[in-house]
């Protein structure tokens, strides 16, 4: 599956906190489809495209024209028959990842039939060896001149001598979600971030209010809540409390005079008075004690810090026993 590339762009993995920023990729994956945009014929990931591109001859002469795109992200989310995934797997035992083995592996290989394995081998001469170079040319250009086609996808094959047999080829199609859908790759912190803003704003639709959504939150005097945020159900919050491009989780108790800025706060986690969190994520059941001040930081579940404590770009996790 493909999608369109997030506004934001895409992140590299394994970043994390406020440096995500500074670590998104400037160039993009380079996409090449079929006419009918139902094959993936050509894929580049960022990392490996240069200054330039390099494209077989042998697809271009098979579809004729391809359209290369650098808007589309691969979503990660793949389909396999069970026996193909199976026989690659049995052929190149040493891939390790379906994104950067086995998908280019498909994508190269599936112009090539069964039927062109099955070659009169290297030092088996005989007088018809000219004859069956031949057929397979014609029957190799024949294959190329149909790839654009689903009917190249489906049986299709024949022997040397010309008679008709039932081999298949690999296929690799490709589905395109809509512009409306919403597709993001969530592999960083600062992607998590940026998807919480989201379903706040422009993709708000992608919630239901009423199961995600308190409907009467308690909040304290003076306390003020901004646009983009989210006050989860049977969560409260003390008086003057300012809350601002923020989620809130469910069953939150949240303090008097307390600053949330660009956070998640995910559900039952009590916070005390004076705290001032930005840029942060905090997970389930977190106690975090009067005056505590946290800017990019991620607060693991079941963590508690003790009062007045400042914390920056700090990962706080309770330790494995």
């Amino acid at each position: 599956m493909l999608c369109s590339i997030p506004v934001s762009g895409p992140l590299e993995s394994g970043s994390s906190g406020g440096k995500d920023k500074a670590k998104k990729l400037g160039r993009y994956n380079i996409i090449g489809l079929d006419p009918s945009k139902q094959f993936l014929l050509h894929i580049a990931t960022g990392a490996e495209i240069e200054k330039d591109a390099r494209i077989s001859k042998r697809i271009l002469h098979a579809v004729g024209q391809m359209e290369m795109r650098s808007d589309l992200m691969d979503a990660h989310m793949y389909a396999f028959k069970r026996s193909v995934l199976q026989e690659v797997l049995d052929v190149k035992d040493t891939f390790q990842s379906l994104k950067e083995d086995v998908l280019p592996y498909l994508v190269r290989s599936q112009l090539k039939s069964e039927a062109l394995l099955n070659r009169t081998p290297q030092g088996e001469e005989n007088s018809n060896e000219k004859v069956s170079s031949q057929n397979n040319q014609a029957f190799i250009s024949r294959i190329l001149a149909n790839a654009s086609t689903p009917s190249f996808h489906g049986i299709y094959s024949e022997n040397p001598d010309g008679s008709s047999s039932t081999r298949k080829t690999h296929k690799c199609c490709v589905y395109i979600a809509s512009s409306s859908s919403y597709c993001v790759r969530l592999n960083s912190i600062q992607a998590f971030m940026d998807i919480n803003r989201d379903v706040t704003g422009d993709a708000d639709h992608l919630l239901s209010p009423n199961n995600i959504i308190g409907p009467s939150p308690k909040l304290g005097t003076k306390t003020t809540v901004g646009p983009n945020c989210r006050l989860g159900e049977g969560s409260e919050m003390g008086d003057k409390c300012q809350v601002k491009r923020s989620i809130i989780g469910r069953h939150c108790r949240i303090g008097s005079h307390v600053k949330v800025v660009n956070s998640v706060v995910m559900n039952h986690v009590t916070i005390g008075d004076g705290c001032i969190i930005q840029g942060s994520v905090i997970c389930c059941n977190v106690q975090l004690q009067e005056r505590v001040e946290l800017k990019d930081c991620q607060v693991g579940a079941g963590f508690v810090v003790t009062a007045g404590s400042e914390y920056k770009a700090e990962s706080l996790a309770k330790k494995e026993k």
